[in-house]
């Protein structure tokens, strides 16, 4: 009886055995399921968290997220490329610091329109959004900067061009209108004074297409002023072919041009474009204010570590003439839309007053230095630093003879 109920008991715990086999074969199939499962939701979730990465870096508007402590904790590739070393200095503007605190104190949307002065002057617009729950790497308010640069440009030009264009072209439109008057009246049957109210209406009309000419140039260039360029100009192959497309301008004034181009020249980040622009403005200026028959030296060099320019690497231009030179006076003046020293003599000599303008504007979009200098009796010296291309950077294939 005795090895009945034995054995009863062992094929129990036998059965019993078995079925926990069961069960945690059944627990361990389980295990693996969920293991499975769980890695397919982790990589789901971190495909996820790829793109949303991969969505915040290639907006277009600069998007920056910072935690509690104002700390930067991501900042996409347009911030990056909008304000790179400079990022600090704008989270320290003012009014996108006070932007900032009302946001993560009531947690309500904050917006703030935002003047930042460098490296260039530009128009931003700040949208800020608190973060609740923050973000896993303690990101708690995200902000877009949205550059309104080109806008407000816009605005300004409008107005700009219409007061420019109505005061410059009122003394050419006005003399036009004589001459017609007189042609039609007056002279209507006179064949000498005919053709010589024709030259001077023709030198009107020339006059006027110059300055509309060089309003819209100027316009222009104003619209991209913010945005840096990003190609790279051999500054020796440029002067070249600027020097030799001048020759019949040097020619019918009886001048010299003596060009005087450094070896091994680093390219420069630039517009090719434009910087033919600065040159060729520079080189008519000289030719209109220097002397008769006298010579006009372009020497292009590179800037000497601590001098007068800035310290990393660049090239000078450098325009000089033998002319009469400019008063000390005159000289902060010079880049002023419209301002003349001598307007009689500029307007003779076919200048519209916006030539060096123009040279300052550019040099502001190029990240570069203007320096005039002038003595009574000796002449005017007008130098253009801009800095040396990166290594790697873009080689432009554009050249231009002139703007």
């Amino acid at each position: 009886m005795a090895i009945v109920v034995l054995s009863l008991a062992v094929l129990a715990l036998a059965a019993l055995a078995i079925a926990l086999w069961m069960r945690l074969r059944g627990v361990r199939r389980e295990a693996v399921r969920l293991r499975g499962l769980i890695a397919r939701r982790a990589e789901e979730m971190a495909a996820l968290r790829r793109a949303d990465g991969a969505v915040l870096e290639h907006l277009p508007d600069p998007l920056i997220v910072l935690d509690a402590e104002r700390i930067v904790r991501r900042a996409n590739a347009a911030a990056r490329a909008a304000f790179g070393a400079d990022l600090g200095a704008v989270l320290r503007h003012p009014g996108l610091r006070a932007a900032i605190d009302r946001a993560l104190s009531s947690g309500a949307p904050q917006n703030a329109d935002l003047s930042l002065p460098v490296p260039v002057p530009r128009e931003v617009h700040a949208a800020l959004v608190a973060l609740d729950p923050p973000l896993g790497d303690g990101g708690c308010l995200l902000m877009v900067l949205s550059d309104r640069t080109r806008e407000r440009a816009v605005e300004r030009m409008r107005a700009d061009f219409a007061a420019n264009a109505s005061h410059e072209l009122r003394t050419p439109l006005a003399s036009l209108i004589g001459f017609i008057d007189t042609l039609r009246g007056p002279a209507a049957d006179d064949a000498e004074a005919q053709r010589r109210f024709l030259g001077i209406m023709a030198e009107q009309a020339a006059r006027m297409g110059r300055l509309i000419d060089d309003l819209l140039s100027l316009a222009r260039i104003e619209l991209t002023e913010h945005q840096a360029p990003e190609d790279s100009v051999d500054p020796a192959e440029l002067v070249a072919s600027l020097a030799a497309s001048f020759e019949p301008r040097l020619a019918e004034h009886a001048a010299k041009l003596d060009l005087v181009v450094a070896d091994g020249l680093p390219p420069v980040t630039a517009d090719a474009d434009q910087l033919a622009q600065v040159v060729q403005n520079l080189l008519d200026n000289a030719l209109k204010y220097g002397r008769n028959g006298g010579t006009i030296r372009l020497t292009v060099a590179q800037s000497a570590a601590g001098g007068r320019w800035p310290g990393r690497p660049g090239v000078v231009f450098t325009v000089a003439d033998d002319g009469a030179g400019i008063a000390r006076t005159h000289l902060p003046r010079l880049t002023e839309r419209f301002y003349r020293v001598d307007a009689g003599r500029s307007r003779a000599a076919g200048g519209t007053g916006l030539g060096l303008a123009i040279v300052k504007h550019i040099v502001n979009r190029h990240r570069g230095q203007l320096l005039i200098e002038s003595t009574e009796g000796v002449g005017t010296t007008v130098s253009v630093w801009l800095p040396a291309a990166q290594a790697g950077a873009i080689r432009s294939e554009g050249r231009s003879a002139g703007g």
